[in-house]
This record gives structure tokens, C-alpha cells and sequence, in this order.
């Protein structure tokens, strides 16, 4: 049940968020600027003066939004990001519209309600929420609206960084994915986000003889690509690398859950241990243990020659690949070639780098306690993104990040089909759970006390 000191403002989240979803901004092409100037509305009519809003565009079409509500300057500044691009849809595999924001079976229909509108909507209620209070604030809150997280963050965060980073420099930020409901068997996790892997795409190419399609030969590209390939499906994953964040997930786990299940952890954080959990393991925690402990890479695209009759010269396939915090391109390239051989060869064509962010904080210590009271049976843990996300960025700019968008998702609610799938939805519970939290965790953040009085709604 609802508090009804909390309905009018969760009505306005909702509100906000099917304005967001009925704006296809589907990356490519993006077109984020008439979100843009919606969000912008939205602030204005709030009474935030204009000039206080910076729109900012990367590219025609392509548009950022950063609005800063001033503190007195005794702590650095805490900025609330989210991105208001999304992928693609096919509509045919949809059973309601796409970008209709349709609120059904308690849940808000459409592209993005999940990564991130839902979590924008969020981030831009509690921002609206901190101005109406009026509260005497110790450091400046800054709310930046980017594009582009769904392609290569050229257009929205790196734009910011590179070309206006006087207007997002923080001490603290806060983007999607953390503090959200993990249902392992009958625990419920929340990892709060800490790192997050890093994004390679790589070419990686074989060579043999060319020559006529009428006269087979042993040296022939494709099947040495082939070989290749098949010798990467066959051995399953690369080697098993423990991180900083791994081993302090494993921590806190045994630490909440207590014996026997913490020497459970303990073996979990050698890796031997974490080798051998991976092989036997059911293939949906196989999955988990395999993002989170090795460097990934899946094949996504194939090219070999260009007629019947010809054996390429060449041939090729694209590997898109995930790197773990600490590791880099040559890391990957040499775990790749232990296994195929070394005929292979490697073109890089973008990348980032991981990331991890330190746990040892006043900052991640109030996210963990504010977690903990959203759902005292939870377990709060650091957490990994096996994707990446703005903070990959953010980081350059020397901004501590973490990934915190609290709530409860319902035990069945299938979040991994979802996001960038079809028929995304987010549950209504999911705010109402959640959009209190964020509201403590920003003031206390930014007053650096714990009780702040709920503001009025604007009516």
C-alpha cells in the first residue's frame, strides 16, 4: 500500500514517464532533442528559470539537458544521470505499442520503461522534489538528461566530459542498474553497482589461399575461421580473473547470510573455486559466473568473399566482447590465442575501458543502509555490470559512480527478457518501492541529515 503522502508524487513519476516513452528516440538514429525539450517544459513549468537549463547538442537532433539546483559549496556536488536513448524495437513481436506508454496489468508499457525512462523519470521527480523543498543544501545537485548510452556514449556522456565538464564535475553520481531486486532461488539480492566491464568490438580475421571454387584446398579462410570458432565454442570461456568487486560481493553475502554459506563464499573467491562453480554450476547461475569472472566475447557478424566461384583471400568475423575491470585489448587478444592458435588476427574498432569505483565511501555506506531498509530480508552487495553504462565516461571526468536506481521487482517479473527485448514494462510496485529510497538517499546526501520533510506536490 501506497502512503498517501507519497501517491500525488509517484502519480507524477508515472506521468512523467509515459510523456518519455511516447518519444521514440530509438539509438540509432537517437533523435533525443524533442525528449529533450520535453523534460525541459516539465522543469520549466516547475518555475526552474531557463537559463538554468543547459541544452546542450552533440549533433543536430542529438541533444544533452544538465540543470543544477546550488548548495552552499561545503561538499562537492552529487549528479543524478540517466539517458533518454533506447534500442530498437521490431513491432511485429510487440503486444502493445511500443511507444504508446501504456499503463496495463499494474505495469507501464513501452521501449525504454526499463533502461533507463523508468529510472530518468525517477532521477527528474526527485530533482523536482529537492526544488520545491527550498532545502538549504550543503552541495549542489545537477540533473544531466544524455543521449547516445545506447551507441558508443560519443554524442551524450563523453560529449559532456570532453566539452562541458564544468557543468557535470561532481564528487558523487548516480546512474542506472543498482539496488534493484535479484531473485536467486529464495534470496533476494540488491547489488549496488561498483564496476562495470568494458566494450570491445574487435575484427578477428584468418587468411589462406585464394584460388578457384572448383579446386578445393586445405588453406582456405573460412575454414580456418571456422576452426577458430568452433575452438572457442568448444572450450565454453576464457580463464577466471577474481576482481576487487567479486571478492567483496562474496564478502558481503557471507557476512549477511552467515555459516555454513560464508565458507561457501570463501571458496567462491579463489579461483579455483569460482572454476569449478562455473562448470557445474545450472546454466542460469553459469551465466552470472561467466559475466562476472571471465572476459566474454560472442560473435555477431560474418564476411568472406564476394562470389561462388572465388576461395577468399580472407575472412572474417565480428567478436563483440566484454573486458573485465583491469584487463586490456592485449589481455583479451593472448586468452583468444591460447585457445585458437596464433593464425589469428585481431582489428580493434572501438572500445572502453572498465571500471571500478571504491566501496570504502560514506557515500556507498548510506546507499547500502537506505538499500537495506527498502527491504530489510534483502542482501546489499557490490555489484557488476557486464554491460556499461554512462559512468564508463563519467569516470574520466574523476566522478565516483554508482549504479542506484532502488526498488523491488515482483519474484517472477522477468527483467533479463526484457530489457532491449520485447514488451518492456515496468512494474508500478517498482516506483512506489523505490522512489521513497532515492528521495532519502539525496536529501541525506545533500543535507547530510537523515529526517527531511516530504515537499508539496506542484499542483
Amino acid at each position: 500500500m501506497v502512503e498517501s503522502k507519497w501517491k500525488e508524487a509517484i502519480d507524477e513519476t508515472v506521468q512523467n514517464l509515459v510523456t518519455l516513452i511516447q518519444f521514440d528516440t530509438s539509438n540509432p538514429p537517437g533523435n533525443e532533442l524533442p525528449a529533450i525539450l520535453a523534460i525541459k517544459e516539465i522543469l520549466e513549468n516547475d518555475g526552474i528559470p531557463s537559463d538554468e537549463i543547459k541544452i546542450l547538442e552533440s549533433s543536430p537532433n542529438r541533444a544533452n539537458l544538465v540543470v543544477r539546483l546550488k548548495g552552499d559549496g561545503s561538499l562537492r556536488p552529487l549528479l543524478l544521470s540517466g539517458h533518454i536513448d533506447a534500442v530498437p524495437v521490431q513491432r511485429e513481436n510487440w503486444s502493445r505499442d511500443p511507444f504508446g506508454g501504456e499503463i496495463a496489468d499494474e505495469c507501464i508499457w513501452g521501449r525504454g520503461a526499463l533502461d533507463m525512462k523508468g529510472f530518468l523519470a525517477m532521477y527528474l521527480e526527485t530533482f523536482l522534489m529537492v526544488w520545491r523543498s527550498k532545502l538549504p543544501l550543503k552541495r549542489d545537485l545537477i540533473l544531466a538528461v544524455v543521449a547516445d548510452e545506447e551507441g558508443l556514449y560519443t554524442m551524450g556522456s563523453k560529449f559532456l566530459v570532453e566539452q562541458y565538464r564544468e557543468l557535470i564535475e561532481a564528487e558523487y553520481g548516480f546512474t542506472e542498474r543498482g539496488a534493484m531486486t535479484v531473485q536467486i532461488g529464495k534470496n533476494k539480492l540488491y547489488p549496488i553497482q561498483v564496476a562495470e566491464k568494458g566494450t570491445l568490438s574487435i575484427i578477428m580475421r584468418t587468411r589462406g589461399q585464394p584460388g578457384q571454387g572448383a579446386i578445393p584446398q586445405t588453406d582456405n579462410a573460412i575454414l580456418h575461421l571456422g576452426e577458430a570458432i568452433y575452438k572457442l565454442k568448444k572450450i565454453g570461456w576464457l580463464p577466471v580473473h577474481i576482481t576487487t568487486t567479486y571478492r567483496k560481493m562474496l564478502e558481503a553475502v557471507g557476512e549477511q547470510i552467515g555459516l555454513p554459506f560464508s565458507l561457501v563464499t570463501w571458496l567462491l573467491s579463489t579461483t579455483w573455486g569460482a572454476s569449478i562453480a562455473m562448470e557445474f554450476a545450472p546454466e542460469s547461475m553459469k551465466d552470472f559466473f561467466v559475466g562476472i569472472l571471465t572476459n566474454t566475447f560472442t560473435p555477431t557478424v560474418l564476411g568472406a568473399g564476394n562470389w561462388e566461384n572465388i576461395i577468399p583471400s580472407e575472412a572474417e568475423v565480428l567478436l563483440s566482447c566484454r573486458i573485465l575491470p583491469g584487463q586490456m585489448m592485449e589481455d583479451l587478444y593472448q586468452e583468444i590465442k591460447a585457445i585458437t592458435g596464433d593464425h589469428v588476427e585481431f582489428e580493434p574498432i572501438s572500445s572502453t575501458f572498465g571500471t571500478e569505483f571504491p566501496t570504502d565511501t560514506d557515500m556507498f555506506r548510506r546507499l547500502v543502509k537506505a538499500t537495506k531498509r527498502m527491504d530489510p530480508n534483502g542482501i546489499v552487495t557490490p555489484g557488476m555490470m557486464v554491460a556499461g553504462t554512462d559512468a564508463n565516461e563519467y569516470q574520466w571526468a574523476g566522478i565516483t559512480f554508482y549504479g542506484f536506481t532502488p526498488g523491488i521487482l515482483p519474484p517472477d517479473f522477468p527483467i533479463a527478457k526484457l530489457v532491449h527485448g520485447d514488451d518492456e514494462r515496468l512494474p508500478l510496485s517498482f516506483i512506489e518501492s523505490g522512489l521513497p529510497v532515492l528521495w532519502e538517499v539525496v536529501t541525506d546526501s545533500c543535507l547530510e541529515r537523515l529526517e527531511i520533510p516530504l515537499p508539496l506536490i506542484r499542483h
